[in-house]
């Protein structure tokens, strides 16, 4: 009895095990969420530049567990620690599940030789086939319960990996966008410096510009560098998160249909593999279940940060990684070209006017393509039907330019040299590259394109993606809970198949000896019967 009751004990602390780990599931949430964790007093007597929630503040074991306060910065290994300790649960259940495999393996160690000498005097419980009956019937209900979970994981871990990526893309590519803004202003300016060249230009705006453009192209090689990097490295953790957890889920799901197969054809051997197989893949269960519940903290930290880049791009958590506020600098400079611009063609058209009272009434004047002070906004699409672009200017003033065929002669209506002429179509030309590269430059400026992008993650990819991973860390939950209850059951049901084995093997011998002694008793008997009648 004593092998029995240490079973019995055994299946008790186990199960205890597993309502711990219930418990601890259950106050995930409430130890997690900010209500939960107290207060900071001084935080009211700070103004605070965005509404940034305080849903980063947790634990960090890195300090000493104290409380991290430093906000969603992707840069801080601080914040790494915070967020990946919130799956602390998982890690934990796995840990202990871990512990309770190896105390039951010493356990199984330790009474291997110490039921020996009990099993002779034990007799073989009439009632095994109504304990064989309803382990089964257990056995398959839960099995079912893990095929359903596994599909529930499988779908949960597939489709954040989907939106998880494309989030990445979105990025990346948002990126590569700027970059390429970046390299048709540099365009721009270089074929600025070129014209200025051949018109006899300064040689100090030609060094500007070249030392500008090389800074600018310098910068723009160094964001596509970047983004190329950090495009690799994400896709690289995502797949093996994604194929280490698809695998392991598959593999379990195999894995649990031939317990239940080998537990009910009582196939002995490969039940106590698969047993000890299942028991480990609890353990990767549990720790999945770590691992996507805070890959879904870290979804949610990174949607409300970008909800508040909405807000203000320039000064927000996300301004270690996108410094929008260092593109103000620019914003001057941007300023300044707008009114430039502005001001030549407003004294363009000042001197067209003149033309027109005197000598060219039909003369067209240039369009504008920029709105009167202060503003200055670029509006290229405003202007009239009577006005002509600035890339139209060289084909107006060609009909009063000298012609080289006549020896530089002008003839009638022709006032403009050919010199002045290259010069004024390299200058509107310059001009026009200029305000070709003007609203990507400005929406860079502004951050703009990174809004859009952002814009578009949290109307369309938010919320699935912290759905599916909420959806694979409470599959990973259930499953585990399975994969505990049925490893139980059959660890219960082996252990029960081999006592009543061994019992078997103890009282056969001992039938068949008492038999042989009655054999030889009953012939005695004859002998005897035989030795009186031949004496009679």
């Amino acid at each position: 009895m004593d092998c029995t009751n240490g079973r019995r004990l055994l299946v008790t602390l186990l199960f205890m095990v597993l309502i711990l780990a219930l418990n601890l599931i259950e106050t995930a949430g409430q130890f997690d969420s900010p209500s939960a964790s107290l207060p900071d007093t001084n935080s009211s007597n700070e103004s605070q530049p965005t509404r940034q929630s305080d849903d980063t503040v947790r634990v960090d074991p890195l300090d000493n567990f104290n409380k991290y306060r430093g906000g969603f910065d992707i840069t801080n290994k601080h914040y790494w620690s915070s967020v990946i300790f919130t799956g602390v649960y998982g890690y934990t259940i796995g840990l202990l599940w871990l512990l309770s495999g190896i105390l039951y393996g010493g356990y199984l160690l330790a009474t291997a030789y110490c039921c020996k000498r009990n099993r002779k005097s034990r007799a073989k419980s009439p009632y095994h086939k109504q304990y064989y009956l309803w382990p089964i019937l257990l056995a398959i209900i839960f099995t079912i319960l893990a095929i359903v979970a596994s599909g529930l994981a499988l779908g949960g871990t597939s489709r954040f990996h989907s939106e998880a990526k494309t989030v990445v893309n979105i990025i990346i590519s948002t990126a590569n966008e700027a970059s390429e803004t970046i390299y048709n202003t540099t365009g721009a300016m270089k074929e600025m410096r070129d014209n200025l060249g051949e018109t006899n230009g300064t040689g100090e705006a030609s060094s500007f510009l070249t030392t500008t453009s090389e800074e600018l192209d310098a910068e723009a090689a160094d964001i596509a560098r970047q983004a190329r990097k950090n495009s690799r490295l994400i896709d690289r953790g995502l797949k093996i998160v994604f194929i280490v957890t698809t695998v392991s889920i598959s593999l379990n799901l195999v894995v649990v249909i031939a317990l239940s197969a080998t537990g009910i054809l009582r196939i002995q051997r490969a039940l106590y593999w698969l047993i000890a197989i299942c028991w480990c893949l609890t353990i990767l269960c549990c720790l999945f279940f770590g691992i996507y519940f805070f890959l879904e903290k870290f979804s949610g930290d990174t949607c409300t940060a970008l909800e508040n880049f909405q807000e203000n791009p320039y000064n927000n958590s996300l301004s270690s990684i996108l410094p929008c506020d260092e593109l103000l600098s620019a914003r001057p400079v941007l300023f300044d070209v707008s009114a430039g611009i502005y001001n030549l063609v407003n004294e363009v058209n000042s001197n067209i006017s003149q033309l027109q009272a005197t000598t060219y009434p039909n003369l067209d004047y240039v369009c504008n393509p920029f709105s009167a002070p202060p503003e200055y906004a670029y509006q290229p699409d405003n202007c009239s039907a009577n006005t002509i672009r600035i890339a139209d200017i060289p084909k107006i003033l060609a009909v009063f330019t000298c012609s080289d065929a006549n020896n530089g002669t002008c003839q009638e209506g022709q006032f403009i040299s050919t010199s002045d002429y290259k010069t004024v179509e390299a200058y509107t030309s310059s001009i026009q590259n200029l305000l070709n590269v003007y609203p990507g430059m400005e929406s860079l400026v502004e951050c703009q394109s990174v809004k859009d992008a952002f814009s578009e993650i949290l109307r369309e990819h938010c919320k699935p993606m912290k759905r599916s991973a909420h959806m694979a860390w409470a599959a990973m939950v259930v499953l585990s809970i399975v994969m505990v209850v049925l490893v139980l059951i059959w660890t219960a049901q082996a252990r029960h198949d081999q006592e009543l084995h061994s019992l078997d093997g103890s009282i056969k011998p001992q039938s068949s000896t008492t038999n042989s002694m009655e054999f030889q008793a009953n012939n005695e008997v004859i002998k005897d019967h035989s030795t009186n009648g031949n004496s009679v």
